[in-house]
Order: C-alpha cells, then structure tokens, then sequence
C-alpha cells in the first residue's frame, strides 16, 4: 500500500476551493451574500470578460475591522456562528467561512474596506493565499472586493471554464436571483463596461421582477399571501393561461436564500392541476419564512439545496397558498382584442375601388338573427333592428378574418340589391383588416332570399376515384369518401404529420416570413446563451433572431409554416435543443423541435373549419405514404368499407 502522507497547505486548500468555486458566477454569488449579510443596502457588481479576468463587488454596508481582514482569510474562519448551537437557528446567507479562503487560493484578490465609524479603512492584497499587502488607506464606508484572473494557479480548472458570454450569463442569473429574494437592496450589475440590470431597492417584490424579467412577464403573475402553520408564503405566480413552455421561471427562496427544492415545484404544479395545459408550467417567484429550526442549509457546499424536517408541512403551504391565489383571481375577465401586429397573414393586397363597398368598420352589437342565407361559400346574416336592417357577412376561412363586417341597408336600396349597400362610415382606419380582394363577393343576388350554398356542390368537382371530404364530426375528425370506402381523419394529428414532414424535407433552409414588429421572448440565461450562440443554425429553420437585452431575444422573422403562431414556446424549444445538441447543432438532430413546430402550427381540433380548407388538406396527404402516423404515434386516420357498414344495417349478410 502508497505510504499516507498529510496534504500541503497549498494543495489541501486548492482542493477545498474545488468544492465551494467552481466558476465565475460562483465567487459573485459568495461575495454577494457576504455583502447583504453586511447590512448592505446598495450593491454594485461589475465583471469583465465574463469574470475570467475581472470582478468587483462594492458594498455600503459595516466594513470590516482592519484586525480582522487577514483572519477573514482562513479557512473556517466566520462571524456568522460561535457554537454548534447556532446552526440550528441559521439566518444569515453565509456562515461557513470558507468563501473567502477559497477565492484567494485560486486568484488574485484585492480587499478595501472601512468601518462607519473608523478614519481610515484597510487596502488588503492576497494571491494565491499568500498575504501581498497590508496597509491603511483612505476609501468610503463599506467594502470593495476586486477579483483578478481566477484559476491563474490552477491551469486545470481554468480551461473548463465556458465562454465569456456564457460565463457572464451564469453571473447574471446569479445577481438575478439575489435581487429577487431581497428587494430592500439596490443591485446594479455591470457587464463588459454597459449596466445590464439596476433594481430600485425599495422594497417591493413586484419592482424587482420588473427590473428583472420585464414588463410583459410582471403583468402576467397575481400576488401570494398566506401563513400555514408558522410558515408563511409570499411572492407571485403566474396566470394560468401565461404558463410557459419550461420549469426555467421557477424561483423559490427559503428564508430570502435562492433554493431548488422539489417539494416546493411539485405542490405548486399540483395547484395547477386542471387549470393548466398539458405541457405547460408555472412561473413563480415565491418566498417562504420557515423556523429555521424546521430547515437544514448546510446540506450542499453551494448551500442551494435545503432539507425541511417535515416536508408536508411545506408541500401543504406552498399549495394552498397558490391554490388560495388563484381561486381569488378566477372572476371572469372583460375579453378585449387588439389588432394583430407581430403575426399577420403572408399576403395583403391592397383594395379595388369595387372592393372598397364591401368594406365597412366593426359594428358588434346585439343582434339577434332573422334569417340565414348563403352566397356562395359566403353566409349572409339579415338581423331586424328597429327603423333598419343590418347585413353581417363571413367569409370561409375564419382564420383570415379578425372581424365580423356589418352593412347598413340604406333606404334607397329598397330592391334588397346588396351590390348597392353603402358601408357604414368607418370610424378609425384601425377598425379593420384589409383582406385579399379574391376573397370578397363578386357576383351579388338580387334578392336577400336568394339561397345557393355552392360548397355542397363541392362533389361535382370531384371524380369518384378522389377522396372527397363529406364534414367533420366533433369539429375534430374528418369524413372523407373515395370509391367504396370512408376514412375518418384526425385533421390535427395529419396536418401536423403533414407539416413535420414538410419541416424535415427543407430543415436546411426554410422559408422565413418577417414580422411586422419584433416580437421579444424572454428566456432563461442558459437557454438565451445557446439560441444566441446559434443565430445562423436558427436562421436555417426560418428563425430571424438577434441580441435584445440579455436574456431577452428579439425575434425578427419566423418560418412560413408557423403562420399565427405565437413564437415564444417554440423559441424556447429552439433554445433547449441547441443546449441538448451543442457539441453538434446539426439540424437533422432536432426532431423534436419539428414536432414542437409541427404541433403548434397544425390546425387544432375542437375547432371548425371550413369544408375547402379540409379537402385541400385531405388531396395533399391522402395518398402520401409518409402521413399515415402523427409525430407522436398516433394514427392519421381510420377506414371502413361500404360493405361493413352494409353489413351494421343488415342491407347484407
């Protein structure tokens, strides 16, 4: 057997230093906690090159006592606990006294500090562990900690360290959830010499989400308030239909320290249940007050892991809690619609003088309907209104409306010509969409009685060897006939089948389509560090994207297939498959992502559609071999012949 030998210094603190720093992000996250547990109100961070080469923290908190900055220095050395007494009732973020240690064996370390009440303050310099300077100096209230060429020492560790921007991003999610768990305190975070995120530090929960996440994510969430069995529970979460795609906007804190705990995301996502699609997650920024007696911290080196003595008891609060704020948020809500901007339909033309009578401003009122009548593949409503008559028409495919059009019928027009109705007078330019003038009525009856449905004659156009579409039942499966057979379609899982395969066969280079605004997506730092690393591979796809405000993309053009689909979930997806496949963001890799695309772009069932629109489906797919199951495995469609159903009337034996 090796003969056993006793560690050096150098190397027992080199390894010591492996548990508690592993990156940048992990001496900010350190020096942070230290900060607040200083009594600090205002906090600067400022990082170059991602931390590598250099990181500042300032603070305007206690100071420390030039006697006791060479001892903050050894290991184990701490003013957060006296006796084995005190970890039962831990409150402060740190308090083990190994940060410090750790961060100046494997780098360059600069200390000035200054007590409130003390004329001068210290300038402390030490590298590697080995005390540099010493000396008093003139500087403000509270403490400076300049972090230089971390790992320099350790050539080892320095070359696993991701890229800079990669790094960086990791520090900012580190200053992110700080922020959130104490907004008393005004966090500024310098990046690369540009201020990425100030918080107000007055206190209010709400204005540090703002500050952190934006706008859009703040108005998505409705406050949390509750006490259950000493444990209180306060933050926000979110609203159930602006869940999101991932469980990345998860945020916990226990006791105002940032913690991962399955117990708190399986009782959130539990009050969830039934309010929720499938697929969806929860976003919350939730702070729990536990007794620190019923909360373990010193179960992970990073302390980011916590054990509860009675996990029930936390499950319980979290979900009743949430369950609590979400049954005072169920009160209806006034619908209120707006006019498309970021997804358009692909084509707009610009209208006729002709197409100009058709149009009128939105008039929606209520009416209540006399009579339905057919113009061609149009439905002509005539409503009785005192004094006067109104004419609603609407087009085929509802898709490419966002209104109902209503006419006026005019005195003068007493033959009921609805070639001659005047539109109402428009009241705002925005009150209507311009459409494809083909889609507007060309040849008018004379009478508003006049009925003739041309789409029931659709099987005139049709031969008896084509599949011709008969309807759909439960506004989900198609009826289709050809020969002696009928076939049952599930439209949502064939489109998709259809638009997966149309997704692989030009994955290379699909077809973008730009948005008339940008439309801003918010993702994690992870997932907005690998969408912004890929910007090319994303613009094979059809993804126009580029740099918003970390960690906020700016999605400037999306694929043809997607239409109207809002882009968020599908970014996200984007992001997730480019973190799975880094080593080799090769397109033909990504299935899941065409499926994510395939799903949100198909035509959705319990939802009706137009008799054209699904015939034109059915002629693309019917004889395509490949569409004969979804992305997911299910079955396209089903048949049964003519003799069966023959035989289920006993017409044959």
């Amino acid at each position: 057997m090796p003969k056993i030998n006793v560690l050096t210094k150098e190397v027992a603190e080199l390894i010591a230093a492996g548990e508690v720093i592993e990156r940048p992000s992990s001496v900010i996250k350190e020096l942070l906690e230290n900060s607040i547990d200083s009594g600090a109100n205002v906090i600067t961070v400022e990082i170059k090159n991602g931390g590598r080469t250099y990181m500042r923290v300032t603070d305007n908190g206690c100071g420390i006592n030039p006697e006791d900055i060479p001892t903050a220095f050894l290991r184990h050395a701490t003013s957060k606990i006296t006796s084995k007494d005190d970890l039962d009732k831990i409150l402060t973020l740190g308090f083990r006294g190994e940060a410090l240690a750790s961060i100046c064996a494997v780098s360059k370390t600069e200390v000035i500090s200054k007590v409130i009440d003390q004329e001068y303050g210290t300038h402390y310099v030490i590298e590697g562990s080995e005390e540099k300077v010493n000396e008093k100096s003139g500087c403000p209230d509270g403490t400076t900690i300049v972090i230089r060429d971390i790992f320099y020492n350790v050539p080892a560790r320095l070359k696993f360290l991701k890229k800079d921007v990669t790094e960086g991003n990791a520090v900012s999610a580190v200053v992110s959830k700080l922020a959130l768990s104490h907004p008393e305190i005004s966090f500024k975070l310098i990046r690369d010499n540009k201020t990425e995120l100030v918080t107000a530090g007055d206190g209010k929960l709400f204005s540090a989400i703002y500050s952190v996440f934006g706008k859009s994510f703040a108005s998505s969430l409705i406050p949390v308030d509750y006490s259950y069995n000493g444990i209180t529970v306060k933050g926000y979460t979110v609203k159930p239909l602006n869940a999101k795609a991932k469980r990345t906007f998860q945020n916990f804190f226990i006791n105002n320290r940032y913690v991962k705990s399955v117990t708190c995301m399986v009782s959130l996502e539990e009050a969830y249940k039934n309010q929720i699609m499938t697929g969806k997650f929860p976003a919350c920024v939730l702070c729990l007050d536990i007794p620190p007696d019923l909360v373990d911290v010193n179960v992970h080196p990073a302390k980011i892991e916590v054990k509860f003595s009675n996990e029930k008891m936390v499950y319980e609060s979290v979900y009743f809690a949430v369950k609590n704020a979400l049954l005072q948020d169920n009160s209806p809500k006034e619908l209120e619609f707006e006019d498309k901007k970021n997804f358009t339909s692909s084509e707009h033309h610009q209208l006729t003088e002709t197409d100009r009578g058709v149009q009128t401003a939105l008039n929606i009122k209520q009416e209540s309907a006399d009579s339905f009548n057919k113009i061609g593949n149009f439905t002509v409503k005539t409503y009785s209104k005192p004094e006067e008559e109104f004419y609603r028409v609407e087009a085929p495919k509802a898709e490419y409306f966002s209104k109902n059009y209503t006419y006026n019928k005019k005195e003068n027009n007493k033959d009921n010509d609805i070639s001659k109705l005047k539109p109402e007078e428009p009241r705002d330019l925005h009150d209507f969409k311009f459409l494809d003038s083909s889609s507007f009525i060309k040849k008018e009856p004379k009478s508003e009685t006049v009925v003739t449905d041309n789409s029931d004659n659709v099987e005139n156009e049709f031969s008896k060897s084509k599949p011709l579409v008969i309807g759909e039942i439960f506004n989900t499966y198609i009826i289709v006939e050809k020969d002696d057979e009928m076939y049952l379609f599930d439209k949502h899982a064939a489109h998709e089948r259809y638009i997966f395969e149309k997704i692989k066969s030009e994955a290379n280079n699909l077809d973008s389509q730009m948005l008339f605004e940008p439309a801003d997506v918010l993702l994690s730092y992870d997932e907005y560090d690998a969408v912004i690393s890929n910007i090319e591979t994303a613009r094979q796809f059809g993804f126009i994207l580029e740099d918003a405000n970390a960690p906020s993309i700016k999605v400037l053009g999306v694929p043809v297939v997607i239409e109207d689909t809002d882009p968020s979930d599908i970014i996200t997806e984007l992001a997730h498959n480019f973190i799975e496949h880094k080593q080799d963001p090769n397109l033909s890799l990504f299935d899941e992502l065409y499926h994510s695309i395939a799903c949100k772009a198909a035509i959705k069932g319990n939802i009706k559609s137009d008799k054209i629109e699904l015939q034109s489906l059915i002629d693309k797919i019917f004889d395509d071999e490949n569409i004969r199951y979804c992305p997911h495995g299910r079955p396209v469609f089903t048949k049964i012949s003519k003799r069966e159903i023959e035989k289920q009337f006993k017409r044959i034996v």
